[in-house]
Formats: C-alpha cells, sequence, structure tokens
C-alpha cells in the first residue's frame, strides 16, 4: 500500500462522523428556516444562524460558505416542499378541481406562515437566492400548465396557450397575496376564494 492510500484511509470519515456531520447540517438549515420566519431574510445573519443551532459561528462556515450559501440550500428544500405539495394538489380531479386545489395548497400554506412565504416569494435577496426563486416560480408554473392542458383536455377550458396562462397565473397568485404576507397577516382567508375566483377565470371558465 503506497503512502497516498495511507492517508486515505487516515482521513476517510467513518459513517459515524459524516452522520454526525449530516446531522449538524441539517440543524443549521432548520434554525435558518426559524429564524427566516420570524424575521425574514435582512434580519438573518451568520451569527443568528449559530446562535440557534447551538453551535460556533465558525461551525456554519465549514458547511457553508456564507449567507449566501445557506439561503439557497434552505430556498431549494424550502421550495422543494411548495412544489411538491401544489403538483401533488393538481394531479387529480377536473381541470376546475386542480386550477383550484393548486391556488387553494399554495395560498394557504404560505398564509400560514407570512413572513417566511413572504422571504421565499417576493424579499429582496442575493442574486444566487434568487435564481432559486425562478426555478421555484417556473416549477409552480408547470404544475399550473398542467391543470389548464388537462381541462383544455376534457374540454372545460377552451383552447389556449398553456404556458402564458400558467405564468399570468402564478404572476397573479404571487402578487395579491405578498400584501398580506408582507403585513404578517395570518388571518386573510378571503383572500383565497377570490385567488380561485380570478384563476378560473384566467384559464376561460366562469367559477
Amino acid at each position: 500500500m503506497n503512502s497516498g492510500s495511507i492517508l486515505d484511509v487516515a482521513y476517510r470519515r467513518t459513517p459515524a462522523v459524516q452522520e454526525r456531520l449530516d446531522a449538524q447540517r441539517e440543524s443549521i438549515a432548520a434554525a435558518a428556516v426559524a429564524l427566516l420566519g420570524e424575521h425574514g431574510y435582512r434580519g438573518l445573519s451568520i451569527a443568528a444562524v449559530a446562535d440557534r443551532a447551538g453551535v460556533a459561528t465558525g461551525t456554519v462556515y465549514r458547511h457553508y460558505d456564507d449567507k449566501s450559501d445557506l439561503m439557497v440550500r434552505v430556498f431549494r428544500d424550502q421550495c422543494g416542499r411548495e412544489v411538491d405539495a401544489v403538483t401533488q394538489a393538481g394531479a387529480v380531479g377536473t381541470g376546475v378541481d386542480r386550477v383550484t386545489r393548486i391556488v387553494e395548497t399554495f395560498a394557504r400554506r404560505a398564509l400560514r406562515n407570512p413572513t417566511l412565504a413572504y422571504t421565499l416569494l417576493a424579499e429582496p435577496v442575493d442574486a444566487a437566492v434568487d435564481e432559486e426563486r425562478l426555478v421555484f416560480r417556473r416549477s409552480f408554473a408547470a404544475a399550473f400548465e398542467q391543470a389548464v392542458r388537462h381541462g383544455i383536455d376534457t374540454g372545460e377550458f377552451p383552447t389556449q396557450n398553456t404556458g402564458f396562462t400558467a405564468a399570468a397565473l402564478v404572476g397573479a397568485v404571487g402578487e395579491v397575496l405578498t400584501g398580506p404576507l408582507r403585513a404578517g397577516d395570518h388571518t386573510a382567508e378571503d383572500t383565497v376564494p377570490a385567488l380561485v375566483t380570478l384563476a378560473l377565470r384566467t384559464s376561460g371558465v366562469s367559477p
């Protein structure tokens, strides 16, 4: 065995060590999510994350290059959960059912944690984090597009450019929710049926 192989063995992480490091990384990300839900992006710092996670600031930097790198991870995880939720909601039923359930699922989940949702949707962030937001918007639009296409196939919706309709729906839902989310309003449930009506009319159906 050559010296390089000996060094490889000496510095190879054991499963137990790797498990501990993975748990630490997850704990840091969870702390960041909790702080975002309380203070938003502007109120987040690496020092605050470290304190919430119960680790040293240097430990955070061992896992993430900087605040932007940590936020990319958080945005990717959180937006992925939202995409999964709306995709699942829009996977069954009529075209009207699917569009309705996508809007209701997304809006109600957002209103449960308005500060975090506002951060994900609209708060000014670093360019790298904003890229994750664009990925989320495209995935959200894809869920709408599939629902509208289903409605066209079943004769519920008129023939239309599904990509345009989906983009309009994402823009409308995000814009309408931005006000209540920025205000931290948990009680804006009356917004949801109005959004459903708007979404169906945009898709070419009278609610």
